[in-house]
């Protein structure tokens, strides 16, 4: 009588990134416990081992963002990777390699909102780019959206969703109108001033973009956000390069020792340094209670306040030729 042999289920796609992510999270032998748990929720989105006072922490700092996958990695990946394929006889082919690469990350990742997004956007961007085509930054928010839902409808109920389309809105909206408190020609002159403003307006521009919504979901306000933005994001690129030399060149055994410790060094400042802003006195504001029409309202007002100021900074000719920020 013949046994019918069972058949072993081929791992899917997604199932074969997630498998690779567990290789890679192999890299990390030799840091720490609690330097693993935040490279590791950082860099490959696994935050399984973090441990709940670091959480809590990067709660009460507005630090968390970084423990969530982001824009920023993609960014750094599409710099890296634009850097060492600049072919200018194959740039098509050179460009659809860049994308490629972001999307593997993606699925690396498990596909979060906030990267698929990041990943949808950087795309339509390099088509255009490729296509020679004017880039609309609303446009393409909007059709990137658009395509999640339709593909995923279920992602509108996703706080990562929300927060992340937030942020890119607010960004597009006040980041430009907040740059030019400073003149441009005085930026210019000073590139530390320039780094700093830019990094101000943007994590202002976020924060107003995201913080009645982390209000409303999780009752609490961060006081010193700037701050830890000041401190956070120099160190989070360096541990993401730092992250990116060990995967590279990590198998080389004499530079994987020295790369760990670099790597648990850098984390390990990061967290004394947010752990520190998180002890000062009224560090952040808890037990907020906001209902669904006090969010709406806190948002409309928002809106209101951003018409206002295009509209008086348009109407008195605020430094000769402004116009308001088009994102077409």
């Amino acid at each position: 009588m013949d046994m019918e042999q069972e058949e072993t289920p081929v791992p899917t796609i997604q199932q074969k990134f997630l498998m690779m992510r567990h290789e890679l999270l192999k890299r990390y032998e030799g840091i720490d416990e609690e330097a693993y748990g935040v490279v590791a929720a950082m860099t490959l989105g696994d935050k399984s081992a973090l441990d709940k006072e670091v959480r809590e922490v990067y709660s009460k700092t507005g630090a968390s963002h970084v423990l969530a996958l982001s824009g920023l990695h993609l960014m750094m990946i599409y710099g890296v990777v634009s850097f060492l394929v600049t072919w200018r006889r194959w740039r098509l082919f050179a460009q659809a390699l860049v994308v490629v690469c972001i999307w593997m990350f993606a699925f690396l990742v498990g596909l979060p909102s906030s990267v698929v997004r990041s990943a949808t956007m950087i795309t339509i961007y390099t088509v255009f780019a490729t296509a020679h085509r004017t880039r609309k930054p609303f446009r393409t928010l909007i059709f990137t959206a658009v395509v999640m839902l339709l593909l995923r409808p279920e992602s509108i109920r996703d706080i990562g969703f929300q927060l992340s389309f937030l942020a890119v809105t607010a960004i597009l909206l006040f980041h430009p109108l907040l740059q030019q408190m400073i003149p441009s020609a005085v930026l210019w002159r000073h590139r530390w001033l320039r780094y700093l403003w830019g990094l101000t307006t943007i994590s202002v521009s976020a924060q107003l973009g995201t913080a009645p919504l982390v209000a409303y979901y999780f009752g609490r306000l961060p006081v010193y956000f700037l701050l830890s933005n000041y401190v956070v994001i120099p160190l989070v690129t360096l541990i993401l390069y730092e992250a990116l030399l060990l995967f590279t060149l990590g198998w080389i055994n004499i530079l994987h020792p020295y790369i760990v410790d670099g790597i648990s060094a850098t984390v390990g400042l990061l967290n004394r340094l947010l752990s520190a802003i998180a002890q000062w006195p009224g560090s952040s504001i808890d037990h907020i209670h906001l209902g669904v029409a006090q969010l709406l309202l806190v948002y409309l007002i928002i809106g209101c306040t951003y018409v206002l100021i295009t509209y008086s900074l348009t109407s008195v000719g605020y430094r000769s030729g402004w116009r308001p920020p088009s994102g077409g």
